[in-house]
């Protein structure tokens, strides 16, 4: 089983902090972010990762290496011309890229059984996934899934009739990837989805496990808070 980490972008909500690093490197209890991540899923026995990263990457592909010293494969597709979006880091890292692969957001951390939400992908016919969790009460969300566990709407800014959230975690066949444009900005919420949806090509994968987003700095701050307790 392959992950790709999404980790290239700029991090702009946790300014200052990201003036001198990139977000996944942020410090948890004197460890970066990403390094907890990384032994999560080596704990999950996946030992292919590759890093997509862009913004500061340098200092991602210097602390970590090739990760032999945590038991892991570790490739790196770097941005380096400018952002290219979740998409367009995709496609920059197509030619590493398996069949089938899961992609987490490089600022998400979700303790989930991983195989099992890779072998319902590839049981199923469609070119898409994505990990939901029912939505908070405060109204966080952005996706509707109907009764056959099909994603019917995904949009990060909200509206009616959207129940679940985006947990971080998605699955991709590579023809997905393929189908993208070389070479410039694109988005896996605005640009990829959307036609995928419209042909019911995304499953949904309901989840009630917690989900953290260090994103902003009050995510950090939970994510810190929760280091107080044993996490793999």
């Amino acid at each position: 089983m392959q992950v790709v980490i999404l980790a290239g972008g700029l991090g702009t909500r946790l300014h200052p902090l990201t003036g001198k690093m990139p977000k996944c490197m942020a410090q948890v209890a004197g460890r970066p972010f990403l390094s907890y991540l990384l032994h999560l899923f080596g704990a999950k026995g996946v030992d292919e990762i590759i890093l997509c990263t862009g913004y500061m990457g340098e200092q991602v592909e210097s602390y970590f290496g090739n990760g032999n010293e945590m038991g892991l494969k570790l490739r790196y597709s770097q941005e380096k011309t400018g952002l290219l979006g979740t998409g367009g880091a995709l496609k920059l890292a197509e030619p590493l890229l398996c069949d089938s692969f899961l992609v987490i957001n490089g600022d998400t951390y979700i303790d989930i059984d991983y195989n099992a939400i890779f072998h319902s992908f590839t049981r199923s016919s469609t070119q898409a996934l994505i990990v939901t969790s029912p939505g908070d009460r405060k109204g966080r969300c952005d996706m509707a899934v109907d009764n056959s566990l099909m994603v019917t709407r995904y949009d990060k800014t909200g509206g009616g009739g959207l129940d679940y959230v985006n947990a971080g975690v998605m699955a991709f066949r590579r023809e997905v990837v393929s189908a993208i444009a070389p070479a410039c900005p694109v988005s896996l919420e605005r640009d990829v989805f959307p036609p995928l949806i419209s042909r019911r090509q995304v499953m949904a994968y309901i989840t009630a496990q917690k989900f953290y987003d260090i994103g902003t700095f009050a995510g950090l701050d939970i994510f810190k808070q929760a280091m107080k307790e044993p996490l793999p």
